[in-house]
């Protein structure tokens, strides 16, 4: 058994099945895919990678095994599934999964067409070790009763990189008791093996569950949503977009494609949003508005509506259509409140057994905001076309 000294773990132990799993092209991979992507333009210090976060979620999904009592041949497909669970990442990671999906369809935890390929090293090694390919595959995408172990709303991602990306970052709100956390969940009901069970967190473990969801609303202020990373990434996106129309790179070469690999063929095929996010030369807030300030209809447009209200307000101002980006995030919800958690016997759901819930839900509404960005010589004339574009109620002015 190996030991690999781990920055916020201590010292993860690989048995032989990870060991060499951690070795296929696969798994190295993720050394060249950063985990918080643009967020470093903001702590510099954030440089650290999936494969060390995949390690930690290896780590964290074998102690939680232990502690459920599951057999030998579950317990190992979990902790396989648990180490390969970002292997189905692009460049950059969430911030280019919207094109990849918009491409292929697939989402970054679909991976049946990576780790079924009988030619790829990580099929070879799941089956020379008595692994089932598609049952690991199935895991990562959270099916089954130990799925959302891997992928849910209680899992071990989530754990770890919210501890991880604290630490890296500098910052005091990611902050969570994993060991609490993953020696209290229990599988209840179905037929005692798990098959048909629900993964819960034992009595007397409310304000458990509840500190998971206050870290990660405060890492979503602080870090995950901060407009700079936020500037950033819709400028990356926009980047892939007009490369991958100006080059013959489909859309699985680009997504197997390395942070590194993906910024020089942006710097030298995109040059004039490339070479901005290289030395952060990054577009300025012309607008920064909050949720009440934007018409219904706006706040639910898809991505043909952003586009076309880009190009609406670059031709209002006589300036490139590419110099003007429109960001539209989705609504904002608590994927984490629906997490069971059992309560005199019986088991609720965490927004129904927790009053701390609603606050949260309003502090991330109060926190939503449309942006549009564009070079800062352009800002003031972007912001007045865009506000009217977009038919906000207010000026929606980014703060001072």
């Amino acid at each position: 058994m190996k030991a690999i000294k781990d920055s916020v773990h201590g010292h993860v132990r690989l048995g032989d099945l990870a060991a060499e799993l951690v070795d296929t092209p696969a798994f190295q991979r993720l050394r060249h895919i950063k985990q918080l992507s643009t967020v470093r333009l903001v702590y510099p210090s954030a440089n650290h990678t999936r494969f060390e976060h995949s390690l930690g979620v290896y780590h964290l999904a074998g102690r939680a095994v232990d502690g459920l009592g599951v057999d030998d041949d579950t317990a190992a497909h979990v902790r396989a599934a648990a180490m390969l669970h970002d292997v189905g990442h692009g460049p950059y990671g969430h911030q280019t999964e919207g094109i990849i999906r918009r491409e292929t369809g697939r989402d970054h935890d679909d991976v049946r067409w990576l780790l079924t390929d009988a030619d790829r090293e990580v099929c070879q090694v799941l089956e020379r070790n008595g692994l089932d390919p598609e049952r690991v595959a199935a895991l990562i995408d959270g099916a089954g009763a130990l799925g959302p172990l891997v992928s849910g709303e209680l899992d071990v991602d989530r754990m770890d990189y919210l501890v991880r990306d604290a630490h890296h970052t500098g910052v005091p709100y990611g902050t969570v008791d994993t060991g609490r956390l993953v020696t209290e969940l229990r599988l209840i009901g179905g037929d005692g093996a798990g098959a048909s069970a629900d993964l819960v967190l034992d009595e007397g473990n409310v304000a458990t569950a509840e500190s998971l969801l206050v870290a990660r609303s405060l890492m979503n202020a602080v870090v995950y949503r901060h407009h700079v990373s936020r500037v950033a990434g819709a400028m990356l996106e926009r980047a892939c977009e007009r490369y991958l129309d100006r080059t013959d790179t489909d859309a699985e070469a680009f997504r197997r494609m390395a942070d590194h690999d993906l910024l020089v063929e942006l710097r030298d095929r995109v040059p004039a949003l490339g070479e901005r996010i290289e030395r952060r030369d990054l577009y300025k807030r012309a607008v920064w508005a909050e949720l009440d300030e934007v018409p219904t209809g706006t706040v639910d447009a898809g991505r043909p509506e952003e586009r076309a209200a880009e190009r609406e307000i670059a031709d209002a101002v006589g300036i490139d259509r590419d110099a003007v980006i429109v960001d539209i995030p989705s609504r904002p919800a608590l994927k984490e409140s629906g997490s069971a958690v059992v309560v005199d016997g019986v088991p609720q759901r965490l927004e129904d057994a927790s009053e701390l819930v609603a606050g949260l839900r309003a502090a991330e509404r109060r926190r939503w905001t449309l942006g549009v960005y564009c070079p800062a010589e352009h800002v003031d004339a972007v912001g007045t076309a865009a506000r009217e574009v977009l038919g906000l109620r207010a000026t929606g002015r980014p703060p001072a």
